[in-house]
């Protein structure tokens, strides 16, 4: 496995008064033990379909092939999704350097634009600049109900029209929706089928926020290169300790999810992760989503925090350390101790930083996600560190699921049913409403 996890500097035996004491993480031990016996279940029996995608295959070179078709002559690929329909997909495009700042311009083949977010100027912009005739555009929702992609998905059809391309309507768009119900509606694939528009069919056991895994985050990687079979395997060796019947203690998910319910007993309501690598930053936002619209319900649940090291060193860290006690931190790292440019040491000298002189930028960076775990547990708060030997698809493909595996985790053992949200979707039927009210 490619991560390694330590939960030492967040018990109260390890940093003192204001950890977390031994007595709540053994209940948060206790309560998980059920849980994962639940989820071997859901894997034995294959009630759960999430736990079936590790060791699928039959799907892959169907994502493949779809990808080759939608990167053939485009210049351009435009991802249409919002929520889990899209910051899966983000997440394991940042391997390949995508939204990377600075590099993420320099990135061979199409650019990949993931418009997860509904801005009548970015979006009108943006159909006013892209050469649109080499242009690609993937319109992804699972209900084919959401709002935001309906809407992005006419005004494509709509700018496609106006540039005399209404024809190629098949060629330039890709659906990806659940497959029709009998009886059924799917707006999406009403809008797009009497245009010719091709879909895949998006996993009818899967959430959107939890189909990083599915060929919604699959796609997308594809089409930047990544080895989408490697991810598939990470995501094997973090279900590995579940499917072998690992007691909690061995399984890293399980004592994830142990930590989380001994934080609850604590009333510690806040949950920071903080990612030491560009690479890492869609990860903590897919996070957020995924905790916060799993586990926030019937008035339980914690607040994610989503932070990047080492800028949100400076700009969160003195709240953190002098603030108040109510947090937990999970802090992660990968090992790039020598990796980067090599400072000059005549440079070093004049800087006034001698100790700078032959060391790797990378160096610096190791230092910093260490010197912030233990800066945070001297002054007892509690962390959890996550460390990543190589930073690849296999290592995303592993890290995404022990969240999964984690969340869902800590739904059972609170008795709070992670896979709903039923509170979100009262808002999307009030906002249509609103809006048919506004043509009125």
């Amino acid at each position: 496995m490619a991560l390694k996890q330590n939960v030492e500097l967040a018990l109260e035996a390890q940093i003192g008064v204001g950890g977390l004491p031994r007595t709540a993480f053994e209940a948060g031990l206790a309560g998980v033990t059920g849980a994962l016996g639940r989820l071997r279940e859901d894997f034995d029996t294959g009630r759960l379909a999430l736990l079936q995608l590790p060791g699928e295959q039959s799907d892959l070179a169907a994502i493949e092939d779809a990808a080759r078709t939608v990167k053939d002559g485009a210049t351009d690929v435009v991802l249409l999704g919002t929520g889990g329909s899209s910051l899966g997909g983000q997440t394991l495009a940042q391997i390949a350097d995508w939204g990377v700042p600075g590099i993420g311009r320099f990135t061979e083949g199409p650019r990949l634009h993931f418009m997860d977010n509904l801005d009548p100027i970015t979006f009108g912009r943006l159909l006013e600049r892209l050469p649109l005739e080499t242009s690609r555009f993937v319109a992804i929702s699972k209900s084919g109900g959401t709002g935001e992609t309906l809407m992005q998905t006419m005004a494509v059809l709509s700018a496609l029209d106006r540039a005399g391309l209404r024809g190629r309507a098949g060629e330039l768009l890709l659906g990806l929706s659940e497959p029709r119900k009998p009886n059924g509606k799917n707006a999406l694939r009403d809008l797009l089928e009497p245009e010719g528009v091709r879909f895949l069919d998006h996993h009818t056991g899967v959430g959107g926020r939890y189909s990083v895994l599915t060929n919604v985050g699959l796609l997308p990687a594809a089409i930047l290169g990544l080895d989408i079979r490697e991810i598939r395997a990470g995501a094997a060796a973090a279900l590995a300790p579940v499917r072998e019947g690992a007691a909690v203690g061995e399984t890293p998910a399980g004592e994830g999810a142990a930590l989380a319910i001994a934080a609850a007993l604590e009333q510690r309501g806040i949950h920071v992760m903080m990612a030491y690598a560009d690479r890492l930053e869609r990860l903590t936002k897919w996070w957020v989503q995924l905790w916060a619209e799993s586990l926030g319900k019937e008035g339980r649940g914690s607040q994610p925090v989503a932070a990047i090291g080492p800028v949100d060193q400076h700009s969160q860290l003195q709240l953190y350390l002098a603030g108040p006690n109510d947090k937990v931190f999970t802090v992660i790292t990968t090992a790039v101790a020598g990796e980067g440019p090599v400072m000059d040491p005549a440079l070093a000298e004049r800087a006034g930083e001698p100790g700078f002189a032959g060391r790797a930028i990378g160096d610096l960076v190791a230092a910093q996600g260490r010197a912030t775990a233990d800066t945070l547990a001297r002054n007892r708060r509690p962390v959890r560190r996550i460390e990543i030997d190589t930073l690849d698809a296999r290592a995303m493909g592993e890290l995404t699921m022990h969240f999964m595996l984690e969340t869902i985790l800590t739904g059972y053992a609170l008795g709070i049913d992670p896979f709903d949200q039923p509170a979100v979707e009262e808002g999307k039927i009030l906002a249509k409403k609103y809006l048919a009210e506004s043509q009125a």
